[in-house]
């Protein structure tokens, strides 16, 4: 299954330049890595990157996270997958530009 990373800009090049991230300031604070499935991804988007440009998807497949993916409630019950380690690198399978719209953040069509 993959899972997605919304980076600013200068958390991406930080992450390609070190090979490994602690992930953004709110990531930092929480103790993990914030992470969304496909469908929740837009929401995610949404409401803690309302008019941001500059961002990148990245996508990581679950399976080889390892015991450090787990898959905790948040927003009204819902599971999302917080990763208890740096993102490294090499974990992410794909990355896309997350351009913006006029209706918000514009998602690859192989996601939906």
């Amino acid at each position: 299954m993959l899972i997605y990373k919304i980076f600013r800009g200068p958390e991406w090049q930080a992450l390609q330049a070190e090979g490994q991230s602690a992930g953004a300031p709110v990531d930092l604070a929480d103790g993990f890595i914030h992470l969304s499935t496909a469908a929740q991804a837009p929401e995610t988007a949404a409401r803690h990157f309302a008019g941001a440009e500059g961002l990148v998807l990245a996508a990581l497949d679950a399976d080889q996270l390892g015991d450090a993916l787990t898959w905790e409630p948040s927003r009204g019950g819902a599971l999302f997958p917080h990763l208890y380690r740096q993102m490294r690198r090499e974990d992410v399978l794909w990355h896309v530009a997350l351009p913006l719209g006029p209706d918000g953040h514009v998602f690859p069509q192989a996601m939906a």
